[in-house]
């Protein structure tokens, strides 16, 4: 089946069962060790609990919530609730109760999934409140005894309310139309409540129709493996992550989470994987401080390999010969182990989600991993371009993906046309108007099209900073220079109508530490905050970056925050990057106060 003539999600699910049937698709950790779970027990399954969804009064239309972390439940009960023609509210692990309570009250839930006890902590509460929560179903068991509030089911139990009723999912598909709602995935924006996005099945089924055009000369249909490790509740996730896995056949691993990573990508050797911007942030400084700690000859081969690797990439003139003889036995002793630390078999990397820094996207490239960068918004199901693997550059974010028409307004603000744009904020359609004009979502980005018609993202509206001066300053590049710092893990610098920049900054945990021990103090952020030795490291980060920056771009003053910011949704993306209307909020009395000093 092609991806123009799917009706639905379900169908392209049922297409790749029918090829795959008893094949390996869904692995995840049991007693220590993957295990699979075949297309075909996939599908019945999600039968299952689909017709379980039905008997306890599921009806099309109807929004279903779902808390849990990345399982093949979760893809299960996904698509058991579109099954019903209902629609996927997905809400993110770290939530509070206000946070559910919020969700669950402005999509109208009728039921919600929820995981485990530990999740349910959260959950229940706010759904003991909702207006609209009817039913709970528990993925594992909850062991709780309530007489009100909503009825809570077992997973089991569910499987076997749908075991009892005919099988009839190929029928229930094929009454889903490629416009309906398939999910309700809430995003904050700049800042206020979260607004529900609503996207149709055929937004999701072009993104992925697009995303396979980039990448097909390199995509082998029924043979990749994706290891998925961003929340699934993140359109990121759950369109390139759950969705174009089941589109090409692929088959999915599970992660356990951040720090078992590495361990799990030697374990699954994925061939494609998807990430943010701060995972390979992160694995950038962690294997630029295990190379300082060894030192000699292996710090030297390896910078070497970066040196030539990044020539070979920027320089059109590429090589000498005498550089190419060095660069291919460079290629055995050090890009080789560096693409097995990543499993062996990895075609690349697509990071999206927040800008990458370009020194990052080439020092992977230079060692040989290839590291494609995406761009694109929640609104927009949410992939709008992205890197071919054949004519790459960093700077940019790729071209558009196939159906994806793009133009810059008259002020550089990105817009976007396409099946991919949401039907709109649900009961929203103030925000839903201020959004989509002329059939065009203006997605608050700026940037330009380059020549090849690559985009090139360079801010957020809103974010741009306009010094005293009337310089306009992109605050995104400042703060990834920042954050490659080994001292520094996440920065937000401020001067809006300022005669210069100034940051907040959180640094690294290791540096607290090592620094705290080495000096016989607490490693506590709101005692070395104001410690003159403490701040002259991170000052040494701070004039490291300056030296890099224009006059504009100069830090020249900072703030060290008391209490680090939790990583936001998993994601490892820092949180000062993404709720900066929040920072603002907290910090923006001690930010203005540094220009006073």
């Amino acid at each position: 089946m092609s991806f123009e003539q799917a009706p639905n999600l379900l169908s392209l699910l049922l297409d790749s069962v029918g090829r795959l049937g008893d094949r390996p698709f869904l692995w995840s950790k049991r007693d220590g060790n993957y295990s699979p779970q075949s297309w075909i027990e996939v599908r019945d399954e999600i039968s299952n609990i689909y017709r379980g969804l039905k008997a306890i009064g599921i009806e099309p239309g109807d929004r279903v919530a779902l808390v849990a972390e990345n399982q093949p439940k979760w893809l299960i009960a996904d698509c058991a609730i579109m099954a019903c023609g209902a629609i996927t509210v997905p809400a993110y692990t770290t939530n509070t109760v206000e946070d559910h309570l919020h969700i669950l009250n402005n999509s109208g839930a009728k039921a919600v999934f929820v995981s485990d006890r530990k999740l349910a902590r959260a959950l229940l509460p706010a759904a003991h409140t909702a207006q609209s929560v009817d039913s709970v179903i528990s993925m594992e068991p909850l062991e709780l005894h309530q007489d009100i509030g909503p009825t809570v089911f077992g997973w089991d139990e569910i499987k076997a309310k749908g075991a009892a009723q005919p099988d009839d999912l190929s029928d229930a598909v094929g009454r889903i139309e490629r416009t309906d709602t398939c999910c309700i995935i809430h995003t904050s924006g700049t800042g206020g409540s979260p607004k529900g996005v609503m996207l149709s099945h055929g937004a999701v089924i072009s993104n992925c129709d697009g995303a396979f055009n980039i990448f097909k000369k390199h995509v082998a249909i029924d043979s990749e493996v994706f290891l998925c490790f961003l929340p699934l509740s993140h359109a990121y996730e759950h369109t390139a992550g759950q969705f174009l896995p089941i589109c090409i056949g692929a088959q999915i691993y599970y992660a356990e989470g951040v720090e078992s990573l590495v361990a799990n990508m030697a374990e699954a050797r994925p061939t494609i994987m998807t990430a943010v911007p701060r995972l390979y942030e992160t694995i950038l400084q962690r294997i630029r401080t295990q190379l300082k700690r060894s030192g000699g000859v292996k710090e030297r081969l390896f910078e070497r390999a970066v040196i030539l690797g990044s020539k070979r990439y920027e320089n059109a003139d590429g090589l000498t010969l005498l550089e190419r003889i060095v660069d291919n036995i460079l290629d055995l002793l050090v890009r080789k182990k560096v693409r097995e630390r990543f499993g062996g078999r990895l075609k690349f990397f697509v990071s999206g989600g927040a800008p990458l820094n370009y020194e990052v996207g080439r020092f992977f490239t230079a060692l040989g991993v290839r590291l494609l960068q995406g761009y694109g918004q929640t609104e927009a199901a949410p992939i709008v371009s992205c890197n071919p693997v054949e004519k790459l550059k960093l700077h940019t974010v790729g071209p558009p993906l196939t159906g994806v028409e793009v133009r810059t307004a008259d002020d550089g603000e990105i817009l976007i046309r396409g099946e991919l744009v949401m039907q709109g904020y649900w009961n929203d359609p103030e925000s839903t108007a201020a959004t989509i004009r002329d059939d065009w979502l203006h997605t608050g980005d700026v940037g330009r099209i380059d020549e090849d018609g690559y985009i090139q993202v360079t801010d957020r509206k809103k974010d741009l900073i306009v010094n005293s001066g009337g310089d306009n300053v992109s605050p995104q590049r400042v703060e990834g220079f920042l954050t490659l710092q080994p001292e520094i893990s996440q920065a937000m610098v401020y001067g809006d109508r300022r005669p210069y920049l100034v940051a907040l900054i959180v640094p690294e945990s290791e540096i607290v530490e090592s620094w705290s021990k080495a000096n016989g103090m607490p490693a506590d952020l709101a005692v070395l905050a104001d410690d003159p030795g403490f701040r002259d490291v991170v000052a040494a980060a701070i004039d490291r970056v300056n030296g890099e920056m224009s006059s504009i771009e100069k830090v020249r003053r900072f703030l060290i925050a008391p209490d680090p910011f939790t990583v936001e949704n998993n994601m490892m993306t820092p949180t000062l990057k993404i709720r900066r209307h929040v920072v603002r909020a907290e910090y923006g009395p001690q930010l203005d106060a540094l220009y006073g000093k």
